[in-house]
């Protein structure tokens, strides 16, 4: 089994910035692909971003130029580097990892609010 975790979402004034991580843990051979995304209250989860082992990313056109994506492949967990949070992106944000099956966490809350 596969557990990922999230951690590093709060409360932050529109402007500022957060750095989410995504840890996954347990039986893993390989990760294939790890991707944010995010659901505000009464919206479809929407991605935000992934990346490849191999360090390729792609980005939603709502994040591009504001969030980053990285991966440490030795610990098994990647950030989001969020900078100039805007009130629009509060949301769950839930990571998954893709091991050749997908391993969804549980989401750590983002709030954007002055």
């Amino acid at each position: 089994q596969v557990q990922v975790v999230e951690s590093g979402g709060g409360l932050v004034q529109p402007g500022g910035s957060l750095r989410l991580s995504c840890a996954a843990s347990g039986t893993i051979s390989i990760i294939y692909l790890t991707a944010w995304y995010r659901q505000a209250p009464g919206k479809q989860r929407e991605f935000i971003a992934g990346i490849t082992s191999g360090g390729s990313t792609k980005y939603a056109d709502s994040v591009t130029g504001r969030f980053t994506i990285s991966v440490d492949n030795a610990k098994n967990t990647t950030y989001l580097q969020m900078n100039n949070l805007k009130p629009e992106d509060t949301a769950v944000y839930v990571c998954n990892v893709d091991t050749g099956t997908y391993n969804w966490g549980q989401g750590t809350q983002v709030t954007v609010s002055s």
